[in-house]
C-alpha cells in the first residue's frame, strides 16, 4: 500500500472515530404522556420537563404489569433495580421479569438513575431462598454474580406485549434509550407503558 493510500485509510478511520465519538448518548425518559400527535408523544418527565419523542415506524410497545414474587424462579431472566448494601449485597427497589424472547437483554451490572447511587443488574436467577428480611436471590451474568435481597414490599413487574393504542394521555411510561436524531428530535423504537395505572418502577 502506498503512503498516500495508507494516509487516506488512516484519515477515514479517524473521521469515522470522530463521528462515532460525537454520537449523543441514549436518553432514558420516565414520565407521563400528556398528548399524542401521530407518531409524536408529548411527555412530562418525572423532573417536570416537557419533552417530545417521535416513535419509529416499527416501534415496539410493551406493557409493564404487576406480577408476584413467586414468579421469580431459578432460570428466570430478570432486571433488578437496587441500592448497594455495606455487605456487598444489592437491596432491591424493583424487579422486572423479562419474557423469554428478551433473555440476555442488556446483561450485566451497571449504575442506574432511579435514585442517587442505584444500580441495575440484568441477569439469570441461579438460586432463590426465603430469608429473614425478604427473598434472597443469587443472580449470575457473564462477568459475575450478585446476591440480591428482595424485601416483601418490593414492586415486581413483568413485560408483556402491548399495543400503540395504550399510549394515551395520563399513562406512565419509561423509555430506556431515546436517541437524538440529526433534526434534534428524540426518537424511540420502544416504549414501555404502565398497565392498570401503575408507574414503571425501574
Amino acid at each position: 500500500m502506498s503512503k498516500i493510500s495508507s494516509l487516506a485509510a488512516l484519515l477515514v478511520v479517524a473521521f469515522a472515530s470522530a463521528a462515532w465519538a460525537q454520537q449523543p448518548p441514549p436518553v432514558r425518559i420516565r414520565g407521563t404522556i400528556e398528548a399524542v400527535d401521530g407518531a409524536v408523544l408529548s411527555i412530562k418527565s418525572r423532573e417536570g420537563t416537557d419533552m417530545k419523542v417521535r416513535m419509529t415506524d416499527n416501534v415496539a410497545v410493551f406493557g409493564v404489569a404487576k406480577t408476584a414474587l413467586s414468579e421469580i424462579k431459578e432460570g428466570s431472566y430478570i432486571g433488578v433495580t437496587a441500592m448497594p448494601e455495606p455487605d456487598g449485597t444489592q437491596k432491591a427497589l424493583a424487579v422486572h421479569i423479562f419474557p423469554e424472547t428478551q433473555r440476555g437483554a442488556a446483561e450485566g451490572f451497571r449504575p442506574w438513575d432511579l435514585r442517587a447511587g442505584s444500580t441495575m443488574t440484568n441477569a439469570t436467577v441461579a438460586e432463590t431462598v426465603k430469608g429473614t428480611d425478604g427473598q434472597n436471590i443469587m443472580v449470575k451474568y457473564k462477568d459475575g454474580e450478585k446476591k440480591v435481597v428482595v424485601p416483601p414490599d418490593t414492586p415486581i413487574v413483568t413485560f408483556v406485549a402491548g399495543e400503540k393504542s395504550e399510549l394515551k394521555p395520563g399513562v406512565k411510561i419509561i423509555i430506556f434509550g431515546a436517541v437524538k436524531k440529526d433534526d434534534g428530535m428524540l426518537e424511540a423504537n420502544r416504549v414501555n407503558v404502565g398497565r392498570d395505572g401503575i408507574t414503571p418502577p425501574m
